[in-house]
């Protein structure tokens, strides 16, 4: 029976190279988790952070240029103090003045919420595949298992992205419109750490989502499985240094607190200005996300492997 008969349509474009087999595996992933309500909902409760730093920087521009030649009095205080001062003082302490502290808070109050949105979408991202049987499908193309592994880390890294290294770079230029440029040396520091701490948490927050979420494959072990890492672990750290005095290496289990350690170095902050001041060095910290992150790929190596595939 000839090819006509059969109903079958021959491809008439070309063929790419099998690494541009990535972008259908994220698309794909992306297009399943964003088909569900509470992926939105959930994106837009963490959205709030965003906008509370978002409207607190331009309320406190506007109070700058509306009431800068006007002087305030507080209840049993004899001084007048300037409003002018008042706003800075309330720019430096809330830590929105456009300095690296304020896209380091953004980063850790944004960071919690991430967590929680990639252990409730490692089921349907990852561990479906495992579950469901999806995955030798996948294997049984031309591709390799990496180009599988690095489809899921590239759709787990645009929801780390667009909840963190995007919202900090619309700060960051809204900053810079409300007042002015400074030096271009340091604002270019500056937009490099931003774009270093978020590829920080999309390297490490992708390869621990994919290397969990196909052990574990369950949402509710999933999450389980994230609570002990990242909220477990950072107790337990901060009882050991903190409360029993031990050595601040201790407080290298703590994962999350790894990152912020690296994501303040890249931003540029003093490292004498963290609190709590017990911290290890960021270099420590940095090496242990990189063991994670090893351990992570190798894990995911012999995962895939053992799946038995027929070509």
């Amino acid at each position: 029976m000839s090819v006509p008969l059969l109903h079958y349509r021959p491809w008439r474009g070309e063929f790419n190279d099998s690494a541009w087999s990535i972008w259908p595996i994220a698309r794909t992933s992306l297009s399943m988790v964003v088909r569900r309500k509470l992926f939105w909902g959930m994106y837009g409760f963490a959205l709030l952070t965003f906008l509370v730093f978002f409207f607190g920087q331009y309320l406190l521009a506007w109070a700058r240029s509306m009431t800068a030649e006007q002087e305030l009095r507080f209840p049993g205080v004899k001084e007048a103090y300037k409003t002018e001062d008042v706003i800075v003082f309330l720019e430096k302490s809330m830590k929105m003045d456009g300095s690296p502290e304020t896209y380091r808070n953004f980063f850790w109050y944004q960071g919690w919420m991430v967590m929680i949105l990639l252990a409730m979408a490692g089921t349907i991202l990852v561990g479906n595949d495992f579950h469901h049987g999806s995955l030798p499908f996948y294997l049984a193309k031309p591709i390799s298992p990496w180009h599988y592994v690095l489809g899921k880390c590239l759709a787990a890294g645009v929801f780390v992205n667009l909840m963190t290294t995007v919202p900090a770079l619309v700060l960051f230029v809204q900053y810079r419109l409300l007042y002015s440029w400074g030096n271009w040396g340091s604002e270019l520091q500056l937009l490099g750490g931003i774009l270093g701490y978020g590829l920080v948490l999309t390297v490490f927050f992708s390869l621990m989502l994919t290397a969990t979420a196909s052990w574990l494959r369950r949402t509710v072990p999933l999450i389980m499985a994230w609570t002990t890492l990242f909220f477990f672990l950072r107790l337990l750290a901060g009882s050991l240094v903190d409360g029993l005095r031990y050595d601040p290496a201790w407080r290298l289990i703590d994962l999350w607190n790894d990152t912020w350690l690296v994501g303040n170095y890249l931003l540029g902050v003093d490292m004498a200005n963290i609190r709590p001041s017990a911290q290890p060095a960021w270099y420590q910290a940095a090496l242990v996300l990189g063991a994670m992150s090893a351990l992570c790929l190798s894990y995911l190596s012999l995962r895939i492997r053992a799946v038995e595939v027929v070509r």
